[in-house]
């Protein structure tokens, strides 16, 4: 099973790109299933494009990096 630690290192790496526009990711949690639940932050809260942002960008990076991964799920 992937490592909260693992998942933060990559979360690391998207923040920059959040940054850009005032957002941000926080990991909430991950499950045995292989769901890793996430908290959008700033301006990612209501845009329009966090959809995209969760599957084409975050999901899709740790998918890639921890074939462990499943899916990842936005949690209020």
């Amino acid at each position: 099973m992937v490592t909260s630690e693992a998942i933060e290192a990559s979360l690391e790496r998207l923040r920059i790109f959040l940054a850009i526009d005032g957002g941000n990711v926080q990991l909430v949690q991950i499950k045995e299933n292989g769901v890793v639940e996430v908290r959008l932050l700033g301006s990612c809260i209501g845009c329009p494009m966090s959809l995209m942002t969760l599957r084409a960008g975050i999901e899709r990076a740790l998918m890639i990096e921890h074939p462990e991964v499943k899916r990842v799920e936005q949690v209020k």
